[in-house]
């Protein structure tokens, strides 16, 4: 086998990343994404590019955030590997892949095969989860009264709300936060989020009943990619009456009351409670995603 040659992508030679087979439809999914040239890089095999990732951020970062794209040829796990473990940012890796991927003997085969060189380079399991896109032809259920949802301007709130949430929470980044920082980072990694994103600081909602008790907290948001369901939480205090449900349905009125031509949204595929409100409430799952951590 000939060597291997990894490189980095400039403006000048940037359609060499699309000369790759496509069998998990990346160019689909990133036809929205903004990819930097310079945080693209592919790995050739006698002049024939065999693997290809791009790392993405937000337009002000100056690192990526993460590997959203990650495509290796079948049998070339190794270089895969190889074009991950020298790149210089060591960063969380998503494979976006196609709802159903798993009936799907092809398809199944092309992830296994990339999740392979993800193991090989270094990286390990962090999650699953459900992508939904919600579109206005889905059409919402009425809003429901038993909160009333209101703006809050002190951060400290919202922070105090993320530490309650997250002492018992199913969500596995925040459950990795914990780990390594406690309560509090988890719930600073979240503020810290919602701030990058670019929608208004005013569309954060505190959720509370009519008496004024808080329930929760909902954060109707836009990342550089469009309009989504930025975090759904409910006081644990709280929890078991469906009130997730009621903050999910404000939430994306919310969001298509401001115009949306669509939304998106998340969840673990193990946080079965809120699958199954995304469900109830009319959010399709368009793909699903794999994390792998460094």
């Amino acid at each position: 086998m000939t060597d291997l040659v990894i490189r980095a992508l400039d403006d000048g030679d940037a359609a060499l990343f699309d000369t790759l087979p496509d069998p998990l439809g990346q160019q689909d999914t990133h036809r929205r994404t903004r990819h930097r040239a310079d945080w693209r890089r592919v790995a050739l095999r006698d002049g024939r590019v065999v693997a290809r990732a791009a790392w993405w951020g937000g337009p002000d970062d100056t690192e990526p955030v993460n590997v959203n794209w990650f495509d290796v040829a079948e049998g070339e796990e190794a270089a895969g590997a190889e074009l991950l473990r020298t790149a210089p940012w060591r960063v969380e890796l998503e494979l976006t892949l196609p709802s159903g991927w798993r009936e799907e003997p092809r398809r199944r085969a092309a992830a296994e095969t990339r999740f392979a060189a993800a193991r090989a380079a270094g990286y390990e399991l962090l999650v699953e989860r459900y992508l939904y896109r919600w579109t206005p032809e889905h059409g919402l259920p009425a809003r429901p009264t038993r909160l009333r949802h209101t703006p809050e301007p002190d951060d400290a709130v919202f922070l105090d709300a993320l530490c309650r949430i997250h002492s018992a929470t199913l969500d596995a980044h925040a459950l990795l936060a914990i780990d390594k920082g406690g309560v509090e980072l988890a719930a600073r990694e979240e503020l810290d989020f919602f701030h990058w994103c670019p929608s208004p600081r005013e569309w954060w909602r505190v959720a509370r009943t009519p008496e004024g008790d808080p329930v929760g907290i909902h954060i109707p948001a836009h990342n550089p990619s469009g309009p989504c369901i930025g975090f759904i939480g409910v006081l644990p205090e709280h929890r078991g009456h469906g009130y997730a449900y009621d903050l999910l349905t404000e939430c994306a009125h919310f969001l298509a009351d401001e115009g949306a031509p669509f939304i998106a949204a998340a969840t673990d595929r193990g946080n079965f409670p809120m699958a199954a409100h995304f469900r109830k409430v009319g959010f399709p799952v368009s793909r699903e995603r794999v994390h792998f951590r460094p």
